[in-house]
């Protein structure tokens, strides 16, 4: 594949899209999206001031309103069309996903799969709205009916890891039913991770207004994209500091929220597991993307019987593993996503040092390249196992029992998604429901995801749930309509 972008679409993608225009940013200041591997400058935006942001949430909701009254198969169509010029456009999006994430091939083909199944999955839910389910009544006479509506203007604030993917499961599940969305992706990744959707939409023939995509920063927008008034729902995934934040400033606003924080996944190999699988587990399972995954394995725990065995064949394939830059096809493991986040990695490595921890396989760091790191007979109450690592530096905890693993994992504030590793899928199973996690996966790796199933956390790992029905439930109104046939005698 040649990694050259298209000028002419990366041009048009480099503004605001509000109310069915491109419009550059007013707040005259410009943001260069660069390459994490080399800093070369992918595109320069301007970053769009606070009153385009309520502008964008203004032509939202009056649009919102003609948009809810479509029929089901219009949306479908528009939907559908969106969805193919995606497709059609696949190349030049996977180049985006390399460009601006630092990804490599395979992540940016995992990334556009996961994308189009929340699309897919998405088209179908134009069906929901409107559609009445009849319930009994105790009073002769009465029809009671419920019905799903379409809940009104939808904020979606997305990552920079995986933008497409993250941005998808929102915004079309938003727009298929009924509702209009106001975006902003991080504006490191912010064409694909936005404005790439604000193109397949034009091209689809979305009615202007209902989706708005914005290239700006926190220090032009503030708090708008939470407090404004137009706003009905906040879709967020992020960071548990700015989670927090979204939740104390809408506090009083009774606004419904999706937050999907981060976690500190475990990994919890078991007595009977087959070490070899667990290793092929363990490998991809924390270093795809270099560990920038929300749902990455971030704690790798081993019973005692397997551990040695497990630390010699995992530290080995590591060992194995090219860093460099994410445009050669050998490469699995790419750049951070900037200079601070590769700081940041390690400062950690650095304090896991300082601390005495053990290193199995030492890494290094060449610009924001940070080949892989392996720490091992980690205690779970250091500063690294208790720390959303977000980097290619893995932990190894061992546990003395299958119970005490599952101890171990469940002795965190946060509870994303979790794996168990067993020869005996009954009590994989079992052990699965013990783990204090939105998911668990057995015999697979924590960081799964599928767009007809829930997913989301549990104590700071956030609130609410992503997926089909749970999507459909997040983002519609419920209604209750009775029709009394018959008229009534009233007591007075």
């Amino acid at each position: 594949m040649s990694y050259t972008l298209d000028t002419s679409l990366v041009s048009q993608l480099s503004k605001s899209y509000i109310n069915g225009k491109w419009v550059d940013g007013k707040s005259g200041k410009d943001y260069d999206i660069k390459d994490p591997y080399d800093d070369s400058i992918v595109s320069t935006v301007q970053l769009a001031n606070k009153e385009q942001i309520q502008e964008a949430f203004k032509t939202a909701k009056e649009a919102q309103r003609e948009w809810k009254k479509t029929s089901a198969d219009e949306r479908r169509e528009i939907l559908t069309r969106a969805l193919n010029y995606l497709k059609e456009n696949k190349e030049d999006i996977l180049k985006l996903i390399i460009r601006e994430t630092g990804g490599t091939a395979l992540k940016a083909e995992v990334e556009f799969g996961f994308g189009v199944g929340d699309m897919e999955d998405a088209i179908p839910m134009v069906d929901e709205i409107y559609q009445p389910k009849d319930y009994t009544s105790n009073t002769p006479d009465k029809l009671n009916r419920v019905y799903q509506l379409p809940l009104g203007v939808i904020t979606s604030i997305t990552p920079f890891n995986f933008p497409l993917n993250m941005a998808t499961r929102t915004i079309f599940p938003a727009l298929a039913l009924g509702n209009s969305v106001v975006h902003k992706p991080d504006v490191q990744v912010g064409l694909v991770g936005g404005q790439i959707f604000a193109k397949a939409f034009e091209e689809a023939g979305l009615p202007a207004g209902v989706f708005n995509s914005i290239l700006t920063d926190v220090d032009e927008a503030g708090d708008e994209f939470i407090t404004n008034p137009n706003a009905d729902f906040i879709s967020f995934t992020g960071s548990p500091a700015v989670g927090r934040h979204i939740k104390e400033k809408t506090s009083t606003s009774m606004k419904p929220l999706a937050l999907e924080l981060g976690g500190n996944n475990p990994l919890v190999i078991l007595e009977d597991a087959d070490v070899d699988h667990a290793v092929n587990i363990a490998t991809f399972g924390k270093f795809m993307h270099n560990g920038q995954i929300c749902a990455i394995t971030n704690r790798t725990i081993v019973h005692e019987n397997v551990y040695d065995e497990f630390i010699q064949k995992y530290t080995e394939r590591v060992k194995t593993l090219k860093a460099g830059d994410p445009k050669d096809s050998e490469t699995i493991i790419g750049p951070l996503i900037n200079e601070e986040q590769a700081d940041k990695v390690m400062d950690l490595v650095g304090k896991a040092k300082d601390e005495g921890l053990k290193v199995a396989v030492e890494g290094e760091r060449n610009g924001n390249v940070i080949s892989p790191y392996v720490f091992v007979d980690v205690p779970n109450e250091s500063t690294l196992a208790s720390t959303e690592i977000f980097g290619p530096v893995a932990q190894v905890i061992q546990a003395k029992s299958d119970e005490d693993a599952i101890r171990i994992a469940n002795d965190t504030e946060f509870g994303l998604s979790a794996a168990i590793v067993t020869n005996d899928l009954d009590k994989g199973e079992r052990l699965a429901l013990e783990i204090e996690s939105g998911t668990t996966h057995v015999n697979d790796m924590p960081a799964v995801l599928e767009a007809n199933v829930p997913f989301g956390g549990v104590k700071n790992s956030g609130i609410g749930r992503f997926g089909h029905e749970w999507a459909i439930e997040e983002l519609t109104t419920t209604k209750w309509v009775s029709v009394q046939k018959e008229k009534l005698d009233y007591p007075f």
